[in-house]
């Protein structure tokens, strides 16, 4: 090994760190982001180049997640006899798989590291992608197939469990919240980017594979692009994570000491609130197409349902920085004011079929008020993700001396417990993606509505008491 490979860097802690382990691909064993000159002269730069890797990865693992909402709509055009019922399947199912398989990854990732989880859990994407593509040009393809796909395509959301559980691990405290605001928000702009862009590739013959399925009125279309399009990406990205990112050995943590997780009360608190943010962000951009149809039929549905999504996204990134500057239980609470006050304007703007008492409706009302909640949502998806590193930094470090061997245990057993939480609460808040719409399905819409906001309610009970009043347990 060379000699400029062998530098070292002297620490204000007095340490010095051998730079070749963190290079792209290495495995590094000395981190202390929260040692200042640590993190400015080497930390900094190795966080960010994790993190910027991680982003496009998490969003095409969304777009395979979100696959069949866009998809399964256009099945019935094409020839395919399936009933509307196994059309909603076909569409609830990723949801349902995602989220348990969150659950799982939220253990495997640390373990595993998050260079080499990230290549590997985005690599596995390819397979259902390739038995789409293939099974949607054949309309003799039965439903059980069409379920067993859509059920793989939803393994794709569970990259979000093990990416932002990883990710933390890399940045300070003061960092967390933008950090996982940037990899969450960004990565939850592939739902608006499968909205947008499946409707504009199925009818390009430029990069088909196959042959063109037919409408009924003779025009063509290619449902297999919807796909095989993303599949060399996934491999491109795949490649870059691989050569490009690091493993933390101190990230490192089997299951068994993962697991103490289930014996913490603040971990059940904040699924809670997480399922109330994320689950409506998620849930709602599953759903707001089939709305828009239902309850607003002259609207195009691809010209607006992506809008939700994107807008709820990028809320995210500014509601972790803006949680990082006035605490993240304050702007949580904000959000979920927010939700209520957007989803009864929602109510407020539906047409009287729906039970809203409003004769014909305003789609430029309910439509904003749609937005208004998405975006709420996405400020609320960012600071709970920053209270939950701080909640537990609270509760273990708590009368214990920075730079004693006790702090640095304490300090280690809370980064891995905000690691397995954060991944908990985004497994559970992902059943969102099925169970609003399956109320939407079996409820009034406006009954429905009213649900969400006492729900809402509710959070902000939770948020207020545990983490935001004076005298609260555990301040966040």
């Amino acid at each position: 090994m060379s000699p400029a490979v062998r530098e070292e860097v002297a620490t204000s802690a007095g340490r010095s760190y051998d730079l070749a382990q963190y290079r792209p691909g290495r495995t590094i064993t000395d981190w202390e982001p929260e040692n200042e000159l640590f993190w400015k002269s080497i930390g900094k730069r190795v966080a960010a180049r994790n993190l910027w890797i991680a982003v496009p990865a998490l969003l095409v693992a969304f777009v395979v997640w979100q696959v069949w909402s866009v998809t399964a709509t256009n099945l019935k055009d094409v020839g395919f006899g399936f009933s509307t019922s196994q059309l909603f399947w076909l569409t609830a199912i990723p949801g349902l798989t995602g989220g348990t398989a969150r659950i799982c990854y939220t253990f495997l990732g640390p373990k595993i590291g998050q260079r080499t989880f990230t290549a590997l859990s985005t690599v596995v994407l390819i397979v259902p992608l390739i038995w789409l593509g293939f099974a949607i040009q054949d309309t003799s393809t039965s439903f059980t197939e069409m379920a067993m796909i859509a059920a793989l395509c939803g393994v794709g959301g569970a990259n979000f469990s093990s990416s932002l559980a990883n990710i933390g691990f890399f940045f300070p405290k003061s960092q967390k919240g933008n950090a996982t605001g940037i990899n969450g928000g960004l990565g939850n702009l592939g739902v608006s980017v499968v909205q947008l862009l499946t409707p504009i590739v199925i009818t390009s013959s430029v990069v088909a594979v196959g042959s063109a399925q037919h409408k009924a009125d003779g025009s063509p279309v290619y449902l297999q692009n919807a796909a095989f399009v993303w599949v060399p990406v996934l491999i491109v990205l795949a490649l870059v994570a691989w050569f490009g990112q690091n493993n933390l050995k101190s990230a490192s943590t089997s299951f068994r000491q993962q697991k103490i997780i289930f014996r913490r009360k603040h971990n059940w608190l904040m699924t809670w609130v997480y399922v109330g943010t994320f689950g409506s962000f998620i849930g709602f951009a599953a759903a707001l197409p089939m709305l828009i149809k239902t309850t607003f039929p002259d609207y195009s549905v691809a010209t607006y349902a992506w809008m939700g999504p994107a807008l709820g996204a990028l809320a995210r990134w500014a509601g972790g920085w803006i949680a990082d500057k006035l605490g993240g239980a304050r702007v949580t609470i904000l959000s979920f004011a927010g939700m209520a006050l957007s989803i009864i304007g929602v109510i407020n703007f539906l047409p009287a079929g729906s039970g809203s008492g409003n004769s014909t409706g305003n789609f430029t009302g309910f439509f904003l008020c749609f937005l208004a909640a998405f975006f709420f949502s996405g400020i609320g998806n960012g600071s709970t993700f920053r209270q939950i590193p701080v909640i537990f930094r609270n509760q273990h470090l708590r009368g214990l001396t920075e730079g004693t061997p006790e702090y640095a245990r304490a300090l280690k057993q809370t980064e891995m417990e905000s690691g397995a939480v954060t991944g908990f609460t985004a497994g559970v808040a992902a059943y969102g993606f099925f169970f609003i719409p399956a109320l939407f399905a079996n409820f009034s819409v406006t009954s429905a509505m009213w649900g969400f906001v006492a729900f809402y309610v509710s959070c902000i009970a939770v948020t207020w008491w545990f983490y935001a009043r004076k005298g609260a347990e555990s301040p966040s």
